[in-house]
């Protein structure tokens, strides 16, 4: 068996044997930092004692691979899937069903973010090598070395899963694992669209509702001109710039120019794109004031307070980490008298999310 598929041949030969799986481990290499959307150099899957590369830059055509990545009767194990569920939607579709076995870790009391290497040393003991992790994945040819390490990435899944669902199911948590994996079942949380954009921006907190119409329109008009040239979207404007455009108002090249946060070459090209932006804002002249400085709620830091002490006993009680039960934004959405905060949904609702709501 080569241990990278570079055929068609090769191809359609390891599809119909995964196809005939319950199961198979998955992972992905790729490079994002020059672009939008990020390129697919490596797939990697594994099956039983057997691990293989399928190499997407030699072929042009991955349907065998994209059944089995989209079919519901085999589950695709893999760790903190998001960001590869997110570069593979474009080639395959959403692949479901999925198994995270970073998920299912944070679940039976291991930390939040537990890493693919440390996981696999804990609960199988063996060490894992952390040479080739800023490896450029698109060159070609691949050493041995390298194609070793990417096996490495999906060799254990399939023995994680196994041994999580037996810690999970001792622990009375499997009911618990099927909630958080059904969030990874919506496409649409993989991608963003244009018109909110602008929430991913800090700093906005506080600000008047034309300012923030504003800053909705110039990240929409940035998310759009990202994904049209296929450039990381800090490359056309950072958020920095984004934020004091929205804080400053320009309202012509003059005032625009005076912001030293914004890019000459950004004015000189796209000016008056984004002075379009300030005036479909429909800002008032003179704009708004800017907030004072917003100072703590003493009432609302009690609460806080008082919740995540809540949080962290109830954490310990169930050996967690105290962020798997509730956020520290979680906790402030709810003092603030929110209700779609994920502590109130699902198996944290039950666990602790109405003994919180008994507190405020």
């Amino acid at each position: 068996m080569q241990p990278v598929v570079t055929t068609s041949a090769a191809l359609a030969e390891l599809g119909a044997h995964l196809e005939k799986l319950e199961a198979v481990g998955l992972d992905t290499e790729f490079l994002r930092e020059r672009t939008y959307r990020a390129e697919l150099c490596l797939v990697q899957v594994s099956a039983d004692s057997d691990a293989q590369c399928v190499d997407p830059i030699a072929l042009n055509d991955l349907s065998p691979l994209t059944r089995v990545l989209r079919s519901q009767s085999t589950i695709k194990v893999m760790h903190a899937s998001r960001q590869d569920i997110e570069v593979l939607l474009p080639v395959t579709g959403l692949v479901r069903p999925v198994f995270d076995t970073q998920i299912a870790a944070a679940l039976t009391g291991l930390p939040a973010q537990v890493g693919y290497a440390e996981l696999v040393r804990r609960l199988i003991g063996r060490e894992l090598p952390k040479t080739h992790t800023r490896t450029d994945w698109s060159r070609r040819p691949l050493s041995p070395e390298q194609i070793e390490y990417a096996l490495d990435d999906v060799r254990y899944l399939l023995p994680l899963k196994s041994l999580l669902e037996e810690q999970l199911q001792k622990l009375g948590r499997t009911q618990w694992l099927t909630e958080e994996l059904c969030a990874l079942e919506d496409a649409r949380s993989f991608s963003t669209e244009p018109e909110n954009a602008w929430q991913r921006i800090k700093g906005l907190r506080g600000l008047d509702d034309e300012r923030l119409r504003l800053a909705q329109q110039l990240a929409a008009w940035r998310e759009r001109r990202a994904i049209e040239r296929n450039r990381p979207r800090g490359w056309i404007l950072d958020d920095t710039a984004v934020r004091e455009i929205v804080l400053q108002v320009p309202r012509s090249i003059q005032a625009l120019s005076a912001i030293a946060e914004v890019p000459a070459g950004v004015i000189k090209h796209c000016g008056e794109e984004l002075l379009a932006c300030v005036r479909g804002a429909q800002i008032g002249d003179p704009p708004p004031a800017l907030p004072a400085r917003l100072r703590p709620d003493p009432l609302k830091t009690v609460l806080v307070k008082k919740l995540a002490a809540l949080n962290q006993a109830v954490a310990a009680d169930l050996g967690l980490s105290p962020e798997i039960l509730a956020t520290r934004r979680d906790l402030e959405q709810l003092a603030d008298g929110r209700q779609d905060v994920a502590v109130l949904k699902g198996w944290r609702r039950r666990v602790i999310g109405d003994r919180m709501l008994a507190t405020l």
